[in-house]
């Protein structure tokens, strides 16, 4: 059997006495991508702060490419080259150039060509719709491009795992599908990711198997097309079933909405007439 890129073995995280996760552990596999869903405070985001090594964990191990490396904590300046990590507020430095926050990295980190990685940023930009914004400053993106920037940012490491924390969250809606277009793209690609995201529609498009993660422990794992069609337990159940009601209240507020509209534009033609 192949030996995962990641592997996370019974890993636990505490805060202030409180535990966030619970002897968790998963397998990532070269070019596969694995989503983490689950409700708000499940320990998701701290799961992949402390892959990161952003979190000292209290127990178990990580490994990459079957290197333990959850006791370096003097070398995680070299952990984070290898795994490549995307938040959801961009952290892009403001007062820098779209591009030279794209070399910043390759260049100073990793001691690449600054023309070499200046070629591969200005492909990567193409690839995600952004070729004619090189040059502009972060203040001048909308958060849509923002996040887009960050994504290339991250894949001009060429890390070994690539892991993104809700990086739609602080999005406009209509903003959301540009953003996840890009990392179907990077799926498709063969990218190794581990993603969390609250977007239960792409995590069913993109995810090879999908980990539903519960008071810090993992309470199901699956295929995404198995989960999401006849989750085995009750508690994956009860929490699909929550995302269905919201998805009809947003129907019903904009047939709502639909209504008041025509009924707007009725009276003006009226007054018209």
């Amino acid at each position: 059997m192949t030996e995962p890129v990641l592997r996370v073995k019974d890993i636990r995280k505490s805060f202030d006495g409180t535990e966030v996760l619970r002897g968790v552990s998963l397998d990532v596999c070269e070019g596969e991508v694995v989503v983490v869903i689950g409700p708000s405070g499940c320990g998701k985001s701290t799961l992949l702060r402390c892959i990161n090594g952003l979190e000292a964990i209290d127990g178990g191990e990580i490994f990459l490419r079957g290197r333990a490396i959850s006791g370096m904590q003097k070398d995680q300046h070299l952990i984070r080259r290898k795994i490549g990590m995307v938040f959801q507020n961009y952290d892009l430095f403001p007062h820098m150039k779209v591009m030279d926050n794209l070399l910043l990295g390759p260049v100073k980190a990793l001691k690449r060509p600054a023309g070499e990685v200046r070629e591969e940023a200005m492909e990567m930009l193409k690839r995600v719709g952004l070729q004619g914004k090189a040059e502009a400053l972060p203040r001048t993106l909308s958060g849509g491009q923002k996040q887009r920037v960050a994504l290339v940012r991250a894949m001009l490491m060429h890390p070994d795992v690539l892991l993104l924390d809700e990086i739609t969250a602080a999005l406009d809606p209509e903003m959301v599908s540009e953003v996840l277009n890009v990392v179907i793209g990077l799926a498709e690609q063969g990218i190794t990711m581990a993603i969390v995201t609250h977007e239960m529609r792409f995590a069913e498009a993109v995810a090879d198997r999908v980990l539903f993660l519960d008071e810090g422990r993992i309470e199901e794992e699956g295929e995404p097309e198995a989960f999401f069609r006849e989750p085995r337990t009750e508690r994956a159940r009860q929490f699909l079933q929550s995302f269905t009601y919201a998805s009809a209240r947003k129907a019903v507020k904009g047939m709502a909405q639909g209504r008041t509209d025509g009924k707007k534009t009725g009276g003006k033609e009226a007054q018209g007439a």
